[in-house]
């Protein structure tokens, strides 16, 4: 009698661990889009990769399709491939923070609270990915 009460508990604090993750990817994403905007009214972003809008769009829909996969189909997979992805980001985000180059457009707190930021969303992908 006892399992499917500790299951039940399982799958609660599974689909919480997921619902966070997801929220901390929803800010995240905004807090990308905020910064694309910020960038481009600053003119730091090369007008050679298209229009800014474009790149908010696709941006969105991208949170979105992260955000579905983690809150409703609760995802291990998806949780760990964005893991793997952003988890990618670090070496940029490490030099531009505490290395960066003389030619540096961007303050290196920049850089910084984006480590932050993603490693707060690493830790939440992770515990949704791989602490079922």
């Amino acid at each position: 009698m006892t399992e499917p009460a500790a299951s039940a508990g399982t799958n609660a604090a599974s689909l919480r661990k997921f619902r966070q993750a997801a929220f901390v990817y929803l800010h995240v994403g905004i807090l990308y889009e905020a910064a694309v905007l910020s960038m481009a009214r600053r003119g730091l972003l090369a007008p050679r990769l298209g229009p800014v809008w474009i790149w908010l769009v696709l941006g969105a829909a991208i949170v979105a399709v992260v955000f579905w996969a983690l809150w409703s189909r609760q995802s291990v997979w998806a949780a760990r491939v964005i893991w793997a992805l952003h988890a990618f980001r670090l070496p940029a985000l490490i030099g531009g923070a505490f290395f960066p180059p003389e030619t540096a457009r961007l303050d290196p707190s920049f850089y910084l609270v984006a480590l932050a930021v993603v490693v707060v969303n690493l830790w939440m992908l992770a515990r949704a990915g791989w602490d079922l």
